[in-house]
């Protein structure tokens, strides 16, 4: 997986946040992933016009420029467009449909009259989204990266299952715990408690049983 430069995780993490909420997918959901599909476009330049130009290609621009470009919304989509120009990329999308986008997005954010954005204004804010980042963090592979990033936080979210070897040693170690007049066993009270906290109980119970079994078996030898 493409490890990116940590000055462009913040505006990833924008990106990321963006395509939580939108593959969730309820009315409230698109609406959040719109407005931060658009913030993420602004962070994005306005991340790469403050770096380095050491981190950025060696590209270099006046303070006057810089200044201009950084006032708002609008004029930095113009360092976008010139920068296209400079490096010969044809646009994906114009500056035209771009604006269209930030101005639902401007509707949502105040509480303007639009409903729930529609789904093709939807993937269209995200393919510029996922467009600028790329070309000013010098990322190709920006859907492989945003579809391994949410695998990864799917994992890290997913709710742990019990293991029954795990159980046996738990249970075998504590028995059962007494709560006001009800008897539980230890691993079922534990798993209900802190999931992490099972695994690893039980992770080291069953570890140290395996070095016993390992040494009662060395020693029959």
């Amino acid at each position: 997986m493409t490890k990116l430069k940590p000055w462009a995780n913040g505006p990833f993490e924008q990106i990321l946040h963006a395509e939580i909420h939108r593959l969730n997918g309820d009315d409230f959901d698109r609406r959040i992933a719109l407005i931060s599909f658009d913030n993420s476009i602004e962070v994005s330049i306005t991340t790469y016009l403050t770096l380095n130009p050491i981190q950025r290609g060696g590209r270099k621009y006046s303070k006057e420029d810089v200044d201009k470009w950084l006032i708002n919304y609008h004029t930095k989509l113009n360092f976008f467009e010139a920068e296209l120009q400079q490096r010969s990329i044809q646009p994906k999308v114009g500056k035209d449909e771009i604006i269209w986008y930030h101005s639902i997005r401007n509707d949502q954010y105040h509480g303007g009259t639009r409903g729930v954005p529609e789904e093709r204004d939807l993937s269209g804010i995200r393919q510029v989204a996922l467009w600028v980042f790329s070309v000013l963090f010098d990322v190709p592979d920006m859907e492989q990266i945003v579809e391994d990033r949410i695998a990864q936080e799917l994992q890290r979210n997913a709710k742990p299952e019990r293991d029954p070897k795990l159980d046996r040693v738990i249970d075998r170690e504590y028995g059962l715990v007494q709560v006001v007049s009800q008897e539980y066993y230890a691993s079922e009270l534990l798993f209900g408690v802190d999931p992490v906290a099972y695994r690893e109980i039980g992770t080291t119970l069953n570890s140290e049983d395996s070095s016993e079994e390992k040494e009662d078996m060395e020693g029959q030898s």
